[in-house]
C-alpha cells in the first residue's frame, strides 16, 4: 500500500505540474470548448426551427403547382438532412466537410468547427423540437384556431411556449453532447 501511495503521490505531483506549467494553453482549450459548443447549440437551435418549419409545409388544395412542388422538396429535403447527419459520425462529417470543401471554402479550423457543429446539432434539434411541438395535445391547435388565430399565430403563441417546457431538457443535454463531441474538431 505505501508502495501505491508513493506511486499516487508522483503522478499527482506530475499532473500538478503540467497543469501549473501549462494552465494558460489548458484556459485557452476550455475557451474554445465552451465558445464552441454554446455557439454551435445556438446557430443548431436556429437550423432546427427553420428546418422544422419547413418540414411542417403541407400542401393545401390553394396552392399552385410550383408552390406544391416546393414544399414537397422542402420536406424531402430536410428529411435526407436529419437521415444523414444523424446516422452518420460527426467524425466523418468533419473530415467531408474540413477536407473535403478545402477548395471552395478557405476557411480556418475554428470556423470550419463551427460549421460541422452546428449542422450535426442542427439536425438533432429539429427531431427534438418536432417531439416536443407533437407533444402539444391537438386540442390546443382547435382551440386557438376558434378564437380566430392563424396557424402562424397559433405556433407562434400557443403551441411553442407549451413546446419549450418539453425541448429545454433535451437541449442541455445537446449542449452537453456538444461540449464532450467538440474534441472531434481538434
Amino acid at each position: 500500500i505505501m508502495e501505491y501511495c508513493s506511486v499516487l503521490r508522483i503522478k499527482c505531483l506530475s499532473i500538478a505540474y503540467i497543469c501549473l506549467k501549462n494552465y494558460t494553453a489548458i484556459l485557452k482549450g476550455v475557451w474554445t470548448t465552451l465558445w464552441l459548443s454554446m455557439a454551435g447549440t445556438i446557430v443548431g437551435l436556429i437550423l432546427g426551427l427553420l428546418f422544422i418549419t419547413l418540414r411542417t409545409l403541407e400542401v393545401t388544395p390553394k396552392d399552385n403547382e410550383v408552390v406544391a412542388f416546393l414544399k414537397k422538396v422542402a420536406n424531402i429535403f430536410v428529411q435526407a438532412y436529419v437521415t444523414v447527419f444523424r446516422g452518420t459520425p460527426m467524425m466523418v462529417q468533419a473530415m467531408i466537410i474540413f477536407y473535403g470543401f478545402v477548395g471552395i471554402f478557405h476557411w480556418s479550423p475554428i470556423s470550419a468547427g463551427l460549421v460541422i457543429v452546428s449542422i450535426n446539432t442542427g439536425a438533432y434539434l429539429t427531431e427534438v423540437i418536432k417531439n416536443g411541438i407533437e407533444s402539444v395535445d391537438n386540442g390546443q391547435m382547435e382551440a386557438a384556431r376558434s378564437l380566430g388565430l392563424d396557424s402562424k399565430q397559433t405556433m407562434r403563441f400557443v403551441i411553442l411556449p407549451q413546446a419549450i417546457k418539453t425541448i429545454l431538457p433535451t437541449l442541455g443535454n445537446e449542449f452537453i453532447m456538444m461540449i464532450k463531441e467538440s474534441s472531434l474538431v481538434s
